[in-house]
């Protein structure tokens, strides 16, 4: 009974290889209608096409295939002419922004030589007006100096005015005093004479000098 039992798990094993190449004819078999059928629908295709080549196109087809053609090359050159645009656009705004930045930096030249300017004015205004200060400063100084020796000088011309005059006036009265001497003795002189000639007469004697300047 063993025996039997591993013959028939024996049996189907070697029944499904030939099972399986059984199958696979079929399916080659049927696959190969398959094939053909659709080489001749490639083929039939072929003819078609071949035969729609060589036929010529109605003149409809003809017309709108070159309104194709004549739309297609008009927005090929839109399309050039845009990009020639945008190009020259491009290019347009380059030039302006060079522009701008040259512009700008043509207004800062203009700032800085102007702010450098304003500093060279100021600075020799500065200067001119510290050279006026220290010139009216000097002036001021000197003029001072001038006047205080105008005053001393003024001053010793009145004191030396003064002291001419205090020498004339004593001058003039040491001569008035001289004068008055010389008057007084006069008058004692012929007063002397008077009476001695007088002295004279009267005794009737003559003198014994005669006047002193024979």
């Amino acid at each position: 009974m063993a025996v039997e039992e591993e013959t028939k798990k024996v049996e189907p094993c070697a029944e499904a290889p030939a099972a399986e190449e059984e199958n696979k004819k079929v399916e080659s078999s049927a696959e190969a209608p398959a094939v053909e059928e659709t080489e001749c629908l490639k083929e039939m295709a072929e003819e078609k096409a071949i035969v729609a080549v060589e036929e010529p196109k109605p003149l409809e087809e003809v017309s709108s295939e070159k309104e194709k053609a004549d739309d297609s090359t008009a927005l090929g050159v839109v399309e050039r002419v845009e990009e020639e645009k945008k190009l020259e656009g491009s290019i347009n705004r380059d030039a302006v922004l060079a522009r701008v930045a040259t512009e700008k930096k043509l207004s800062f030249i203009r700032a800085w030589e102007e702010n450098e300017k304003s500093k060279a004015e100021n600075k020799a205004q500065k200067m001119l007006s510290a050279i006026s200060v220290w010139e009216n400063s000097q002036k001021a100084t000197l003029e001072a100096e001038l006047k205080k020796l105008e005053e001393q000088l003024e001053k010793k011309k009145a004191d030396y005015l003064e002291k001419v005059k205090n020498q004339l006036a004593q001058i003039h009265k040491s001569a008035d005093e001289k004068r008055a001497t010389i008057e007084a003795q006069r008058g004692l002189d012929l007063l002397k004479a008077e009476e001695t000639a007088a002295k004279h007469r009267a005794t009737g004697s003559a003198p014994k000098k005669l006047l002193g300047c024979f």
